[in-house]
């Protein structure tokens, strides 16, 4: 099944360019610009790139600003070339059968469900570096379950929000002070189209809260074969403190938060009522999403249904990740404040308000506290984790929603996260892979074929991977150069971000969101070992830092500017580096670019972790203490791990097992070269790295493994396995 939209026309957003007009032979480009799908598809970026190499660089990679800015006579010229024109109709052949799932995984699987939608609601999205609606893991994660979906047939719906100012462009300030800039971006740079509603409108619904209406605008991406829905209130119908309610991802404290996912839970539902999609299973993709379940309540009570049966109607076709082992990771509110975002809505459930406040309730919260992680649970028919030990933490965090119950009995399962590949993986990675393994390799999941990549040719992949090295530290440069242009910076700030990393020496990368748990900072509790290590003149380390730390979160922005003040250090001779503004865009480089990935969270606060799965795909071990997917991605053939017994609250004994295996298994794997100058230990680490994420930790995996365990068992209305805790 292929959804698609109302028969009526799309209205062009009042505030989007008017298209310009190209060589009816190649007048498809902007359609092709137009889904998403051209991301992941490597003839799809090749024929962007052959366009204007130079300029599809400069715009990271954004092919709407790319056919604006490109000249009429360079069409022209395409329009008349014989090989640009034999990849556009392959390319094309390609978009058009991106509209059918006739022969997808899922339609070979489950024909009888080609027909039932799934609804995938969450609060952001990270597909691509030029849509940035996204602040990091979850919204990546969300995107890459989108993408995964598309490629193997499902009927999946995607509602989220269209986060008109973005999350933020980050300035570090010459004392390491992390500053938050608007993200604003035109909305004739994104892919977007404008839903038109009933008549005309340009709402498509309405949702009261505190008391007053709020018109809901929606606009329509396409990613692959998914649609995904995103709503908008800057509409001149609404209030003018209402219109800025959906503009900015995570700010304006719990209050406005607590709007945002209101509008997100209740609007979404209500979006896909006035679409005519009926979804078949709900997916909230973290607790952020959990007030479409009260919608979807409050509807069926409204029909008639008594509550008791909505609650039981309602549980069958649900799923419900949680993200987060960090209790304070859960968003809670308080229960005044909900009850005034919801209105009376009890009245048209036959409830109290209590009875309605009581789904959110949970007893280490306390009465006043409204726990969006406990009304998912309440009303979910499944709940899981992330990881194999991030199940196991959630299940104990969540025990006292089940009096009396032992943790290993709370119903709470996992599904280990995973990446999309065709995302992920460098070009001339899968190139490679392409002439080792056949051109279908990307489509299999099967333990043999990927362990045919340990016999891949030494000096090619070493060759690959210095090739995708240079192009890092091209751009670490580059980027330096920019900000210099633009804020002159100061010598050591220059210096900081980069511009003396050496291509050749072993170089480390640690990029994520800087939260304290994540402990960015570990690598600087002994600097007299960390100085002895990056400039040691026969085998130097230098490390790579990028991140953000959340806008409120002052802890982590401390983290963060303790290491940029380390990067300015004349002692470390330039070899640590901060490179600004972390996105998709430099993610992919640093992951495809880096030869260790490292990663350090306090045990067990990593629910799964996914940069290193990006990073092993590209043939770049980690080395991480035993958290999230760690636990069971490594198998001591791939990488390096700090033992769980050695991870200490002080982070003194994580720190000096971190040294040692620098020293003493690391850089000498790492500098043991051959006659022919390769690295045949560090070589075998790269192809095991990669046999094991290609085998276990692909978006392919964790999507097909959501359909056995959790979508298709809820359509077809197996019995429940446990009951949900009373509230």
């Amino acid at each position: 099944m292929t959804l698609t939209m109302p028969a009526s026309s799309p209205t062009p957003a009042p505030d989007a360019a008017r298209p310009r007009v190209l060589p009816a032979r190649i007048a498809g480009l902007p359609q092709l610009a137009r889904n998403l799908a051209w991301s992941w598809n490597r003839d799809a970026r090749a024929l962007f790139r052959e366009i204007d190499d130079t300029r599809w660089h400069q715009l990271r990679h954004n092919p709407l600003l790319l056919l604006q800015q490109v000249s009429d006579a360079r069409l022209a010229e395409l329009a008349e070339t014989p090989a640009f024109l034999a990849r556009y109709d392959r390319v094309m052949r390609w978009l058009a059968a991106e509209r059918s799932d006739e022969h997808t995984w899922y339609a070979r699987t489950y024909p009888e469900l080609r027909d039932r939608p799934i609804a995938y609601f969450c609060a952001e999205f990270g597909f691509h570096d030029s849509v940035p609606i996204y602040s990091g893991g979850l919204g990546v994660l969300a995107g890459d379950h989108c993408k995964s979906a598309s490629d193997l047939g499902l009927p999946l719906v995607g509602l989220g929000i269209f986060y008109r100012d973005g999350y933020f462009d980050q300035r570090i300030r010459p004392d390491g002070w992390q500053e938050d800039s608007p993200d604003t971006f035109a909305l004739d740079s994104v892919p977007i189209e404008a839903v038109p509603g009933r008549d005309g409108a340009e709402h498509l619904t309405t949702v009261r809260t505190f008391g007053r209406d709020v018109h809901i605008r929606v606009w329509r991406m396409q990613v692959g074969r998914v649609p995904v829905y995103l709503l908008d209130s800057d509409l001149a119908s609404n209030p003018p403190d209402d219109r800025p309610l959906l503009s900015k991802l995570y700010a304006g404290g719990p209050a406005l938060r607590l709007r945002q996912e209101w509008l997100l839970g209740v609007g979404g539902v209500r979006v896909l009522e006035a679409l005519g999609i009926a979804p078949a299973v709900w997916h909230a993709n973290e607790g952020h999403a959990g007030f479409m379940l009260v919608e979807r309540v409050r509807a069926l009570c409204a029909s008639g249904v008594t509550y008791g049966e909505a609650g039981r109607r309602l549980r069958a076709p649900r799923a419900s990740p949680t993200h987060t082992p960090v209790p304070a990771g859960h968003d809670q509110f308080g229960v005044d404040q909900v009850a005034e975002c919801m209105g009376p809505i009890w009245t048209e459930m036959g409830l109290t308000r209590e009875q309605v406040l009581a789904l959110g309730f949970h007893p280490e919260a306390g009465p006043t506290s409204f726990h969006m992680t406990a009304l998912c649970i309440r009303l979910s028919r499944r709940v899981n984790g992330v990881s194999e030990r991030h199940g196991a933490v959630s299940r104990t965090l969540c025990r006292p929603l089940w009096t009396g119950r032992a943790a290993d009995t709370v119903p709470i399962g996992h599904v280990t996260n995973g990446v999309h590949l065709a995302t992920w993986m460098a070009n001339p990675m899968m190139q490679l892979l392409d002439e080792h393994l056949g051109t279908d390799w990307g489509t299999l999941r099967t333990p043999e074929l990927w362990a045919q990549v340990l016999t891949l040719d030494d000096e090619r992949l070493w060759g690959v991977h210095l090739r995708l090295k240079h192009v890092l530290m091209r751009l670490v440069r580059e980027e330096a150069r920019r900000s210099f242009a633009r804020r002159s910076l100061e010598a050591t700030q220059l210096v900081g971000a980069g511009t003396l990393l050496d291509p050749y020496a072993l170089t480390i990368g640690f990029a994520r969101r800087f939260a304290t748990y994540k402990r960015a900072n570990l690598l600087f509790r002994d600097l007299d070992r960390l100085k002895a290590l990056v400039t040691n003149s026969a085998r130097p380390v230098q490390i790579v830092f990028s991140g953000k730390a959340h806008p409120a979160d002052t802890p982590g922005k401390q983290v963060l500017q303790e290491v940029y003040q380390w990067t300015r250090d004349p002692q470390f001779a330039g070899r640590i580096a901060f490179v600004e503004d972390y996105g998709m865009h430099l993610a992919h480089l640093l992951v495809q670019g880096v030869d260790l990935w490292l990663n350090l969270p306090r045990v067990p606060l990593e629910a799964s972790g996914t940069s290193g799965m990006k990073a092993a795909l590209n043939g770049v071990p980690q080395l991480s203490t035993v958290d999230g997917w760690w636990e069971e991605g490594y198998d001591g053939t791939n990488g390096w791990a700090i033992e769980p017994a050695l991870d200490d609250d002080t982070g003194t004994r994580t720190a000096h097992r971190l040294y040692e295996l620098l020293e003493t298994q690391v850089v000498p794997a790492y500098y043991e070269r051959n006659a022919e100058d390769l690295p045949l230990t560090w070589l075998r680490m790269m192809k095991h790295a990669m046999r094991v994420a290609g085998t276990h930790f692909t978006g392919r995996r964790m999507v097909e493994q959501y359909v056995r365990a959790y979508y298709a068992p809820s359509i077809l209305g197996d019995a429940l396995q446990d009951d949900p805790p009373t509230a």
